[in-house]
């Protein structure tokens, strides 16, 4: 054999086993499936594995897992489906890091007959997968939103608000949350699809974590240094709030600081119990990822595809309210019901 192409097969093989986090031994009927999430280590992406696992085993379907190295890591996702593809997956379940440039692969994918199910964070159109299975990421926003509205009553008027978001590429679970929280809260957003279009004088930046506690600290630090006077942040998710929490700690405004959040971890929750977090809205992974395996199963065995809630183009897998200072007119669960439903 020629030394250069066996060389070439080495490395092929050793970046697929490299990928790959997690992968069932093949089943008796033959129906594979991938999931793709943003990174392996955000509690979220944790509990959507082990929801689809469970799923998986139970319904006998084979699974393989990939994930980016950060959140953002498109190519880490475009070379997963590549490989999903060359398996002859019948389904990939995907969380997009970056909802626009990875759909050129999902229409690959999707032309080879796969079904793709977005999972948590729609594509840009969301008609580019085959569903989307979501929390209603508007409505989420909106939540807490309305919340922190309510929370400050008349001082809501001269709030000064930082925002704390992925990254600059804008993904859908990004502009969803932020702009929901801005209708929540009165402010105009201008275009609903667009993060930055604002002109209300209450906001005082937008600044990028990862979706992670270090980008989080990070982030925070440098919105303070723009305006130290800011009393409100919206976070994307929890790992995020709390990075900023420990920002604003080091520098004694911990106390002075409403921030809420997305996301519902068992962290997330607990630090709304502590105070860390004023209220969070909870969304349920798990039961994402595992209704997106049967969905691939039924495909599999009938070619049937999944259908959207009524009167949406996606799939709503829930969303509550998580604090425990309940606010006039916003629905809202407790602490203790929040950890009872949460994950991480």
């Amino acid at each position: 054999m020629n030394k250069k192409y066996l060389l070439k097969s080495t490395v092929f093989a050793a970046t697929a086993v490299a990928l790959a986090s997690f992968a069932m031994p093949a089943s008796a009927d033959g129906i594979g499936a991938c999931l793709i999430t943003k990174t392996d280590s955000n509690p979220f992406f944790v509990k959507m594995k082990e929801g689809a696992t469970a799923k998986a085993e139970e319904l006998g379907v084979s699974l393989k897992s990939y994930a980016g190295k950060i959140d953002g890591d498109n190519e880490s996702q475009v070379a997963a489906i590549e490989t999903c593809i060359a398996d002859g997956a019948k389904g990939i379940l995907l969380t997009p890091s970056d909802t626009k440039a990875i759909v050129p692969s999902v229409q690959k994918a999707r032309a080879a007959g796969i079904l793709v199910i977005a999972l948590d964070t729609p594509l840009e159109p969301i008609t580019e997968a085959d569903m989307t299975f979501a929390t209603d990421n508007r409505k989420a926003g909106m939540l807490i939103g309305q919340w922190a509205a309510a929370t400050l009553g008349d001082k809501a008027k001269d709030a000064v608000i930082g925002f704390l978001d992925i990254n600059p590429s804008q993904p859908t679970v990004d502009v969803l949350r932020d702009q929901g929280f801005m209708q929540g809260f009165g402010i105009d957003v201008k275009d609903p699809n667009v993060i930055g279009d604002e002109d209300d004088p209450r906001i005082a930046g937008h600044d990028y974590t990862d979706g992670n506690e270090q980008g989080g600290l990070r982030a925070m630090e440098n919105l303070l240094q723009q305006n130290p006077n800011i009393n409100v942040i919206h976070t994307i998710n929890e790992p995020a709030a709390a990075g900023a929490y420990q920002a604003l700690k080091s520098v004694g405004k911990e106390g002075d600081v409403l921030i809420v959040s997305v996301d519902g971890g068992c962290p997330g929750v607990k630090n709304v119990a502590e105070g860390v977090i004023g209220a969070t809205s909870q969304q349920y992974p798990l039961l994402m990822a595992s209704m997106g395996i049967e969905a691939i199963k039924k495909f599999a065995d009938t070619g049937e595809k999944p259908a959207a809630t009524d009167g949406k183009d996606f799939f709503d897998t829930g969303v509550s309210l998580v604090t425990d200072k309940p606010a006039e007119g916003v629905e809202s669960i407790d602490t203790k019901a929040g950890l009872e439903k949460c994950w991480g």
